[in-house]
């Protein structure tokens, strides 16, 4: 009977996450529709937007790189998207000229990302709105 209880305490608990999620995500996607971006696309200008990977040490071409860009491998780990569904994503962004693309100079079978100035500008419009968004459904105030 113990089992049971404990089963049901933890489907119930899950279930509030999945809901708390879907609320969340439906209600930032209805404040960035009229820009143009959904949920997904808010997170990954939102990474790029908060800085590199990492520290980037050392000097010259290589440490300045890798404090615009972002690899999209790592990219891929932080967005939860499938790498398909990531991939797609990021050509839809860059076509309409939030990101661009580019050749890891280091390791040329690495690709980076960065925001383009346009890309910039709409993330710094529409982030009051999702975290506006984010106090709402989170049950924070603003």
């Amino acid at each position: 009977m113990g089992a049971n209880a404990a089963d049901a305490r933890l489907e119930e608990q899950w279930r509030g996450i999945l809901s708390v999620h879907a609320r969340t995500m439906c209600e930032i996607d209805r404040v960035l529709h009229p820009y143009g971006l959904g949920a997904s696309d808010f997170e990954v200008l939102d990474i790029l937007a908060s800085g590199p990977d990492g520290a980037a040490e050392g000097v010259g071409a290589e440490a300045d790189e890798e404090r615009r860009h972002h690899r999209v491998h790592t990219l891929a780990g932080r967005v939860h998207l499938s790498q398909s569904a990531l991939s797609r994503l990021l050509g839809r962004l860059e076509r309409e000229g939030l990101l661009e693309r580019s050749v890891c100079t280091r390791d040329r079978r690495g690709v980076w990302v960065s925001l383009t100035r346009k890309g910039r500008d709409l993330h710094a419009e529409v982030l009051p709105l999702q975290r506006a968004a984010l106090a709402r459904t989170l049950g924070g105030s603003r």
